[in-house]
């Protein structure tokens, strides 16, 4: 007993480097925050996206007589049209932020 309670402290002893390591869902969380304050149109791109795929799953059943596979096209087409423009208005917000609301040194 007094044998493996040796053995249990060197082995801590050898491990402990005395850093504490924050868990997994806190370093995620922090991650997923900075990401988007690095890249906040990503995030909405993503609520929008979501937002156009539970509309149309909810329109699913009142769509009159319009067959099954065009409904789902227009709504990819939807979806697909929101993310690219997300992606667009992202884009031209960092370049201006990038190289015309940036001093001049």
């Amino acid at each position: 007993s007094e044998q493996r309670l040796e053995i249990l402290q060197a082995i801590t002893m050898s491990t402990d480097t005395g850093v504490s390591l924050p868990s997994y869902e806190e370093d995620q969380g922090s991650k997923l925050i900075g990401k988007a304050k690095e890249a906040p149109f990503v995030p909405v791109g993503i609520a929008g996206f979501a937002a156009i795929v539970a509309y149309g799953l909810y329109k699913l059943k009142s769509r009159g007589n319009t067959k099954m596979p065009i409904h789902l096209i227009h709504m990819r087409v939807a979806a697909q049209g929101f993310v690219v423009g997300a992606m667009t208005v992202g884009m031209g917000y960092f370049m201006y932020r990038e190289f015309w609301a940036k001093p001049k040194p």
